[in-house]
């Protein structure tokens, strides 16, 4: 089998933080709020936090909307975009961000 032929996941939990760089202000809030709405658009789960986003689906509709967002946002003529991704993903269960979360916090609670 050669190597182009490996599959990637079925499905991902990405991490991102994109920023928008060489605008006019310190505050990229408005481009934020519209790569916001794109992934809303997008129908995928997520979830913004501080200091980026949160983003769960197929590999390929993960990594796709954080194109699109690049995308937009050079069409709205940001130059330069840069992102930082963390990705993980799991085979033997369907986990999601949420449940992540709820498994520590399950911890925390002394298994309440």
């Amino acid at each position: 089998m050669s190597l182009t032929d490996t599959k990637t996941p079925p499905q991902c939990c990405a991490d991102f933080c994109l920023i928008p760089m060489g605008v006019e202000s310190a505050s990229v809030s408005p481009y934020i709020a519209k790569v916001q709405t794109l992934l809303q658009e997008s129908g995928l789960v997520y979830h913004m936090h501080a200091n980026g986003t949160t983003v769960e689906g197929s590999w390929e509709a993960v990594f796709k909307v954080i194109g699109q967002a690049h995308g937009m946002l050079h069409d709205q003529g940001v130059v330069r975009v840069h992102t930082d991704i963390r990705v993980g993903s799991r085979t033997d269960k369907h986990e999601t961000a949420k449940s992540k979360v709820a498994s520590v916090e399950k911890i925390l609670g002394g298994g309440k």
